[in-house]
């Protein structure tokens, strides 16, 4: 009997599968890494069946790869080495709503929106906001973050517990309710971002925060990106608390304009949003708007009703798509890199220079208010020169934000994409980090090949 006629006898058949269109949905990410099929699919339904996946796979030394959505950008669900791609799409229910802690209980599989949708009766959000209609547990497992995190941090700072199956089966706790706490290892900070390489997050207790009483968006444009940048360096020094600071460039802009329903001016463009009480937001923008016209801002505007704003951030988000209806027979690439917030300008400025003296066509975006950043470019995979301008720019821009001390990704996460940086940029420190990955899974079955490499 084959391993996968023996899954069949741990789990319902139904939630056992090698159908070829689910292997094939399952082989691939949204990013431009080579897909590869698993060889089998498996949904389970509740923390013991993972356990007992994780205990059988272990005994038999048969990798498993965590699967959310599949809406990652690194190859992080891509399996490799073939064997278990484990669905957690079933395990999606909020289990508890805390609304006087600001805490949420919820299972792995449900996404950002539909846990806001349920949150929003007791006037509460969940703040993290990658733009992608992501799992919690997917945007735990890569540490996600997005155009809120100036504001109110990333995923690790939102996560106060974690439900943990590990590779031998083990079901552990990470954390608690309290707000603060001293004891022991801080195992929180050590699960989130780990992709799936230490154990299988199967339910999380995550922050959630008051819906503001007052929401404010606005686009500013400027006559260069360098003082768009200028203009975000300049409000964060300023102290002013702001929600989001988007980038998004002149080629950008002309996409969008391409591509829906608007007429912005096209020239570099800041998208911004303040979160508070009207009083204090009456000042916040005043005081903005007063700094932005002193670096050289074209044109200020607003979008008060809640329509207008949702739409201008269905915008920004919808980028990445925009550029991929452009260029329908090539494949999106997007690189994703974090500054100190005094080296943004020069970052940005390095990026567009070698992108133009590579007569590439290309975007930058970026959650600027935190010194995170990306280029937005279409590849045909089937051009080796293509691929390899592209992983020119893509080393050029990672090896100038290490040498500014920042890092090799902000947000999209290691996989196997960003694999290659992790001993330059965290030195003696990685030979530390693969010890804990054979500690926590010393068979590798968990997420091989992610992250640490040989």
């Amino acid at each position: 009997m084959n391993y996968i006629e023996q899954l069949k006898e741990i789990l319902p058949t139904d939630q056992v599968t090698t159908n070829e269109v689910m292997l094939e949905q399952h082989s691939k990410d949204e990013s431009y890494h080579k897909p590869h099929l698993p060889d089998v699919v498996v949904f389970p339904k509740t923390t013991e069946e993972v356990s007992k996946i994780l205990q059988f796979a272990n005994e038999r030394k048969i990798p498993v790869v965590p699967f959310g959505l599949g809406t990652s950008l690194e190859g992080h669900v891509i399996p490799y080495n073939g064997g278990i791609s484990l669905d957690m799409s079933l395990m999606n229910e909020v289990l508890e709503i805390r609304n006087d802690d600001f805490l949420v209980r919820v299972q792995p599989g449900i996404t950002r929106t539909q846990l806001n949708k349920q949150l929003k009766k007791f006037g509460l959000f969940f703040s993290v906001d990658p733009g992608a209609d992501a799992t919690l547990g997917g945007m735990a497992a890569t540490n996600a973050s997005g155009t809120t995190s100036v504001k109110y941090g990333i995923m690790r700072d939102q996560v106060r517990d974690l439900e943990v199956v590990l590779a031998d089966g083990r079901i552990i706790r990470t954390g608690g309710l309290a707000a603060k706490s001293s004891s022991g290892i801080h195992l929180n900070g050590l699960m989130v971002g780990s992709e799936g390489t230490l154990g299988v997050i199967t339910e999380l207790t995550l922050r959630v925060y008051g819906i503001p009483e007052k929401i404010m968006a606005a686009r500013a444009t400027f006559p260069t990106v360098q003082q768009a940048v200028d203009a975000v360096v300049a409000i964060t020094g300023a102290g002013i608390p702001m929600a989001r600071m988007e980038l998004v460039d002149q080629r950008s802009i002309q996409l969008v304009n391409a591509n829906s329903d608007t007429s912005f001016e096209e020239a570099p463009t800041l998208f911004l949003e303040f979160h508070g009480n009207e009083a204090g937001l009456n000042a916040d923008i005043a005081f903005a708007q007063e700094i932005l016209q002193d670096i050289g801002c074209l044109n200020f505007a607003f979008e008060q009703d809640e329509k207008a704003r949702n739409h201008l951030w269905e915008l920004r988000h919808n980028l990445a798509y925009t550029y991929i209806h452009s260029s329908p027979r090539k494949k999106l690439m997007t690189t994703d890199v974090v500054v100190p917030i005094n080296s943004l300008p020069e970052a940005i400025e390095n990026t567009r220079a070698k992108i133009d003296s590579m007569q590439m066509e290309a975007g930058i975006v970026g959650h600027v208010g935190d010194g995170n950043y990306h280029v937005l470019l279409m590849i045909d995979l089937s051009s080796e020169e293509e691929i390899q301008l592209a992983k020119e720019l893509n080393e050029h821009i990672v090896n100038f934000a290490l040498s500014k001390g920042g890092t090799c990704t902000g947000e999209h996460g290691v996989g196997v994409g960003k694999a290659k940086y992790q001993s330059t940029e965290h030195g003696v420190a990685y030979g530390l980090m693969k010890q804990i990955k054979h500690t926590f899974d010393p068979n590798n079955i968990l997420n091989p090949g992610k992250i640490f490499i040989d």
